[in-house]
């Protein structure tokens, strides 16, 4: 789509209307995209602003977490490109500390069993951003073809089929997120405390840990 005004609400209709996955929309802009806990998410031209539906395994326990595939597989795309990307719990990818992606995933249930999973992906490419983001045109630092949005666009689809395929090797995708997971030195502060990040539990959560206590630490979206 040229533009809409959210390519989530864009997807809820397609599925509401009958639409199986996989599935995935693609706008060149969109004007009131939003991020986690319904952040503005601003989404010019030049970048990658996406939703999709996925089939994903029915047993929630057996799985990996879908935020973790995702971003692995995002993260997997990017490096091939020489970029060193990692990754902020629960849901950003940073390039040189700047955010150049976030992602907004979430699981369909029908009772206890997982019907589809959906996940929304935004990342800069020649796009103006924010301060503290960074495009990856900037990132590569050179005119480059790898940043126009149908290359980054195919990453990104390779990224989701990677996800799915991976789906069924949870501890395979902990440990990949794990080993690009920003841990900062200083700990975390988390009810008025603070906490060392341990690392991240098979079903996304972040294991933060102090005097002997060890809690694991999770985000709704």
């Amino acid at each position: 789509m040229p533009c809409c005004a959210s390519t989530e609400q864009s997807l809820h209709q397609a599925l509401a209307g009958g639409a199986q996955p996989p599935l995935a929309l693609l706008a060149g802009r969109q004007r009131f995209g939003h991020g986690q806990r319904n952040r503005p998410w601003i989404s010019p031209p030049g970048g990658v602003w996406l939703s999709a539906a996925l089939p994903w395994p029915e047993a929630p326990a057996t799985t990996a977490a879908l935020g973790l595939a995702v971003a692995v597989g995002l993260s997997l795309q990017l490096e091939a490109l020489g970029l060193a990307v990692q990754l902020k719990w629960p849901n950003d990818l940073l390039v040189d500390g700047r955010k150049l992606a976030g992602l907004l995933p979430r699981l369909s249930l029908r009772g206890p069993s997982i019907r589809l999973a959906r996940v929304g992906v935004g990342v800069n490419g020649r796009n103006r951003v924010p301060v503290g983001a960074i495009s990856l045109l900037e990132a590569l630092g050179r005119r480059t073809r790898d940043s126009d949005v149908s290359a980054l666009a195919a990453r990104v689809l390779a990224a989701l089929e990677w996800a799915v395929f991976r789906s069924t090797s949870p501890e395979l995708v902990r440990e990949l997120a794990e080993r690009r997971l920003l841990v900062p030195s200083e700990g975390v502060t988390y009810r008025q405390e603070r906490w060392q990040v341990e690392g991240l539990s098979v079903d996304g959560a972040l294991v933060l840990r102090r005097a002997g206590e060890r809690i694991l630490l999770r985000r709704s979206f």
